[in-house]
């Protein structure tokens, strides 16, 4: 069961869809980073000011299942939670359609951080991630 800390809703625009009306596979992408830099936002983490210190936290890894398409015009709302694996920060991620809450897309994002070019732990992502994070 998922154990959701963030949610951020948003809308399907026009020119995010392809020829078959559907919201092109990799918009998703940008739906999910959108949710994360938002719930990082929301927690006063500046990836600017990460990256000013020589930290960059990185994507290592994205899976995608796609379960329902949304269209031009659809309300969704974008979940997630977090889970640590040594270096690793997952962060699991749902959207569903607003309309009747049908999942649309289930992800799973590995992200790492390199510390002035080397991969390793970030003590600032630590503490502010720590009353989030589900360790496994």
């Amino acid at each position: 069961m998922a154990k959701y800390i963030f949610e951020h809703k948003d809308k399907v625009r026009d020119y995010e869809c392809d020829l078959q009306g559907i919201v092109n596979n990799a918009n998703y992408q940008h739906y999910l980073e959108h949710c994360r830099h938002e719930f990082l936002l929301a927690n006063d983490i500046s990836f600017a000011k990460l990256h000013d210190e020589g930290t960059d936290a990185v994507v290592a890894r994205l899976t995608m299942q796609f379960k329902t398409p949304l269209v031009s015009g659809d309300e969704y709302v974008s979940k997630l939670w977090i889970k640590k694996e040594g270096v690793k920060y997952i962060f699991m991620q749902d959207i569903f359609r607003l309309a009747d809450m049908k999942l649309c897309v289930r992800a799973q994002v590995e992200s790492v951080c390199l510390v002035h070019g080397k991969l390793s732990e970030c003590e600032e992502l630590n503490e502010k991630f720590a009353p989030f994070i589900e360790y496994n």
